[in-house]
């Protein structure tokens, strides 16, 4: 599943650049992970201590070290300024199948910058880690993000749910390449 070269793919668009956490990340990091109407659709624990993000970083980079997760900061290609992330996580045994994850700063909603991010990490899930599947929970209420992925192909998967959040509804995409 993951890469020979073990040097952690960066990820160009037109106007993006998915690349690497690092430690200069960790505040806006924090600030995006508790970031009230960022998350007021995902189950965080809101009392957890990160030390303003350096615990989340840390944790990000020990599971890309590890092999256990592919997990992008989304800037602007021209002057680095950070809108959120994205990541392809939680996979299966047989590394067939992943699920994806994102956040984006609300003043970045409706711009088309996470259609354009997740369109890049589903062809890199595709093509190069031969992914079969790639699913997304979101909670049924968030209209935004059910768009986003049905507009970029996902189907609902009714037949399942997560008995971790039963209010989130799964999404997933086949690999048809």
């Amino acid at each position: 599943m993951m890469l020979a070269n073990h040097t952690f793919p960066e990820l160009k668009t037109t106007r993006l650049l998915l690349r690497q956490i690092i430690e200069a990340d960790a505040s806006l990091m924090h600030q995006l992970r508790t970031d009230v109407i960022v998350n007021r659709f995902i189950q965080r624990p809101s009392e957890r201590k990160d030390n303003d993000g350096l615990a989340f970083v840390e944790r990000i980079t020990n599971g890309i070290a590890n092999n256990d997760i592919f997990h992008w900061i989304i800037t602007n290609n021209e002057n680095s300024q950070l809108f959120g992330s994205i990541c392809l996580w939680n996979f299966n045994d047989d590394k067939s199948a992943a699920e994806v994850g994102y956040d984006l700063f609300s003043q970045y909603h409706g711009k088309g910058i996470m259609s354009e991010a997740l369109n890049e990490v589903l062809e890199f899930g595709f093509k190069q880690l031969k992914l079969k599947t790639i699913e997304a929970f979101t909670h049924k209420d968030n209209k935004s993000s059910t768009n986003l992925l049905m507009k970029n192909g996902f189907g609902q998967d009714e037949t399942r749910s997560d008995p971790d959040n039963l209010n989130n509804i799964i999404f997933i995409k086949r690999n048809h390449l």
